[in-house]
């Protein structure tokens, strides 16, 4: 029996969240802060490693983790945008790792189901980028193998990894998903606001 290809996942959750105005990461989600759920759903998943990046406040959000079997990777440039992130995540992930799937920390209702359906694509198909798509749209959580890692580390704006859909264009997976939750991160008090309404339904 093949050996399934190993995928990291790198949860991005070094942001000072500035249009939030409060460090969203902590903030209280079903008994717990939203980016304790996050971290839950992906180690509930089929990913054979997490690792979170931290920066804004990674003092207070670091002893969350403890116990939870992730590795933590900091980010002491957090405040010039995620491709900082990216790219600090990217320095934690050993040779054993064949690709590696970014989830947003403020994205709570992932799923580990559709993070199994991401890795189960990836799994079937040489596509380098694998991306979900929910009602005609992409969202997160985004799939890279490690074909793009020297392009990721290349990355000099802040604009997350946005070039590489260009360059890879002809080449991206997209997987059909029944998640809409791929596409609501919490950015904003009215997000926040949504998300609880959501969770009392």
């Amino acid at each position: 029996m093949n050996r399934l290809r190993r995928v990291a996942g790198i949860i991005l959750a070094a942001g000072e969240g500035t249009r939030m105005g409060r460090t969203k990461q902590l903030l209280p989600f079903r008994g717990q802060t939203i980016l304790e759920c996050v971290v839950d759903s992906a180690l509930a998943s089929t990913l054979h490693r997490v690792i979170v990046v931290l920066g804004h406040r990674a003092d207070a959000i670091e002893p969350l983790l403890k116990g939870r079997g992730v590795t933590t990777a900091l980010n002491p440039m957090f405040d010039k945008g995620q491709s900082s992130s990216l790219k600090a995540g990217l320095r934690a992930v050993t040779e054993e790792s064949e690709a590696v799937l970014f989830l947003l920390g403020d994205q709570p209702l992932i799923t580990a189901a559709t993070i199994k359906l991401i890795l189960a694509a990836y799994e079937a198909s040489p596509s380098p980028i694998v991306l979900p798509v929910y009602a005609g749209r992409r969202g997160n959580p985004v799939l890279f193998s490690r074909e793009t890692f020297p392009r990721i580390e290349a990355l000099t704006e802040d604009c997350g990894a946005r070039p590489l859909f260009e360059e890879y264009a002809g080449r991206i997976l997209m997987v059909p998903v029944s998640d809409p939750s791929i596409h609501f991160d919490i950015d904003t008090e009215e997000d926040y606001r949504r998300l609880l309404l959501l969770e009392q339904r």
